[in-house]
């Protein structure tokens, strides 16, 4: 297993050497379990947390119980955009989707690196931008597209924040964050399963075939994918650069 780096995160890994250097020693390395939630709506944010082996779930919760996920984040992003956005708050929720690890950053030390107006600053607003395209692409899939479309959608995204193929998560859990009937996930995930592309037992979700779950999903899939591509396509990572 390789060990733990910041470089994990991909906005991280692509601050200069100097930059990096300078927030390096306040990243806080913490362990994110299923289910852990990190932002209650409308309560104080203290901490940005910069994932790279866990995702986490933006969840708004209705007055009667359900719920729907709006956004994820994984080691491409960061959760607690209202710090630096200046709203401090978020009516919605974050829970941690799949275990791993993030790393923690105070929010007076992200505001202070965000206002020296330098590389970091420009790639939390471009991340944001994607974030906001996420957001609005989810509830256009939600209202328009099938329960396997959504659900494809669901599972490959989440493959490319987790290349393994095998994550932990029950049917109940996805019904929540795609905002549907458990039963309508049952019956996606079983054809999709009849079909070769996807293995699923005791909650736990194996990805076979790639490629055909990329011929079933909707195009809100490659739209976000893309957009987020297009806003981050001249960072260039630390990795490809001597190690500090």
């Amino acid at each position: 297993m390789a060990p733990h780096n910041p470089s994990q995160n991909h906005l991280l890994a692509a601050l200069p050497a100097a930059d990096f250097a300078r927030l390096a020693p306040y990243l806080e390395l913490v362990p994110m379990r299923l289910g852990d939630m990190l932002y209650e709506p409308g309560e104080q944010l203290e901490h940005a947390y910069f994932p790279t082996t866990c995702i986490v779930s933006m969840h708004y919760v209705m007055a009667s119980g359900a719920s729907a996920e709006s956004a994820g984040v994984g080691n491409e992003g960061v959760i607690g955009i209202s710090l630096f956005m200046g709203g401090d708050t978020t009516p919605s929720s974050a829970v941690v989707q799949t275990a791993g690890h993030a790393y923690r950053l105070e929010r007076r030390r992200l505001e202070m690196e965000f206002k020296a107006a330098g590389l970091l600053q420009r790639l939390l607003l471009r991340y944001t931008q994607a974030m906001i395209a996420q957001i609005s692409q989810t509830a256009v899939c939600n209202r328009h597209h099938s329960v396997e479309q959504q659900l494809c959608r669901w599972l490959l995204v989440t493959l490319d924040r987790i290349p393994s193929g095998q994550f932990v998560m029950t049917q109940e859990l996805v019904a929540s964050m795609l905002g549907v009937r458990r039963e309508g996930i049952t019956e996606a995930a079983g054809a999709l399963q009849q079909r070769g592309f996807i293995r699923y037992r005791r909650g736990q979700i194996a990805v076979l075939q790639r490629v055909g779950l990329e011929g079933r999903a909707c195009e809100c899939y490659s739209v976000v994918k893309k957009e987020l591509s297009r806003l981050l396509c001249d960072v260039r990572y630390r990795q490809e650069q001597p190690a500090l």
